[in-house]
């Protein structure tokens, strides 16, 4: 562990001068004042890769769903909390940005019309819920006019290769990463495999930090083939 944070340190700083907008953690999307939509995010994928673009030299700002997670050191850290919030920020923030990495597990929905007051039990009768689809930050940051070089993730329970190569094409994004949900939730470790146009990449299973410091580094990659 000591060698690896002796080898970042010293590592060639390939994101020197460039800004990276990172999104992690999950969103909460209230139904009451007392109960909200989420998942099992922790949010250590997301702030794995902000220190390691931060170890690479960029400037990072990390917007940030509902984690108990220190901020890396360096990495400049906004807090969310629902979805809509977190794509007020990336909206506010994507257009001065480089990079876009875009690791945090949004809520795809939420409560139509939440209840201002908490719902009580209804005597054994079924409650209904109405949701509605929240806003697509990737799909909109990617569909910028000359926005921020785009990085998906992509946390699947089957069907990995699949759904990735779908989701990339859909979103037309130039590098997404995958991994089994089931692998990653909560843990420390992780199994990516990124895909571009020259195809897959795996990186391995390994600690996250491991894996986002070969991340950014690939994305440096990319990047400095595009000059």
């Amino acid at each position: 562990q000591i060698a690896a944070e002796i080898e970042a340190f010293f590592a060639p700083k390939r994101l020197a001068g460039k800004r990276v907008l990172v999104t992690a953690g999950p969103t909460e999307e209230p139904i009451d004042p007392v109960r909200v939509l989420t998942n099992a995010s922790s949010g250590k994928m997301g702030y794995a890769v902000a220190r390691a673009a931060q170890e690479a030299g960029a400037e990072v700002t990390l917007v940030s769903g509902p984690v108990s997670l220190a901020t890396p050191a360096g990495v400049a850290r906004i807090d969310v909390r629902t979805a809509q919030d977190m794509f007020e920020a990336v909206k506010k923030r994507a257009p001065s940005s480089d990079v876009f990495i875009s690791v945090a597990a949004v809520a795809d929905y939420k409560a139509k019309n939440p209840s201002t007051q908490k719902i009580k039990k209804a005597n054994g009768r079924a409650v209904t819920l109405e949701l509605e689809e929240n806003p697509d930050i990737l799909a909109y940051v990617a569909g910028m006019k000359n926005g921020p070089f785009c990085v998906g993730f992509a946390a699947e329970s089957e069907k990995l290769d699949l759904h990735a190569k779908e989701k990339r094409a859909t979103k037309n994004l130039p590098l997404l990463a995958a991994n089994l949900v089931q692998d990653a939730l909560g843990a420390d470790t992780n199994s990516i495999v990124l895909y571009d146009d020259r195809g897959e990449h795996p990186l391995g299973t390994g600690a996250k930090l491991e894996l986002a410091r070969k991340l950014v580094e690939h994305v440096a990659g990319m990047l400095s083939q595009k000059k």
